[in-house]
């Protein structure tokens, strides 16, 4: 008997696994980890690809600003609406810019991308819907940090 339970291949007893408690309302390790691979994968292609492409650096430049502009606008905007939301105050001029910021990002990415004759329909695709992935992820990511901090202060 020894024998056996000095072999580490060979399992005598079966161990209940470990529960990782979570607080109510904390989103799962598993959807925290798909949130921040979506961002690492949407901006990392995104950024490869404006990398490789063949336009100029004011154009790359100009994709760029879009993209980092994007990011903040759509966590800003997801912050005004959680805060409203939950009766923190918030102006309503940064309620309002916070919008627009979002609005003027997409437009722009949307503008951009419509009359950049040196991209090909299946390239403005690519950035299209790796910049939509990226801003998705961004406000993901912001929701589950703050839905970590409100259920660990919960207690």
């Amino acid at each position: 008997m020894s024998e056996v339970n000095g072999n580490p291949l060979v399992k005598d007893e079966k161990k209940p696994k470990v529960k990782v408690e979570r607080k109510e309302g904390e989103p799962t390790a598993a959807f925290k980890g798909a949130s921040w691979a979506a961002l690492v994968i949407g901006v990392s292609a995104y950024l490869i690809g404006l990398f490789n492409a063949g336009m100029e650096l004011n154009e790359k430049g100009y994709y760029f600003a879009v993209l980092v502009f994007g990011l903040y606008a759509a966590v800003s905007l997801q912050k005004a609406v959680r805060d409203k939301e939950e009766d923190i105050p918030v102006s309503g001029i940064y309620y309002g810019l916070s919008w627009f910021a979002v609005i003027i990002a997409i437009s722009l990415m949307a503008i951009g991308l419509y009359n950049a004759g040196s991209i090909i329909l299946s390239e403005k695709g690519f950035y299209g819907m790796s910049f939509v992935l990226s801003l998705f992820a961004a406000i993901t990511i912001q929701k589950n940090i703050r839905d970590t901090q409100v259920a660990k202060e919960r207690g």
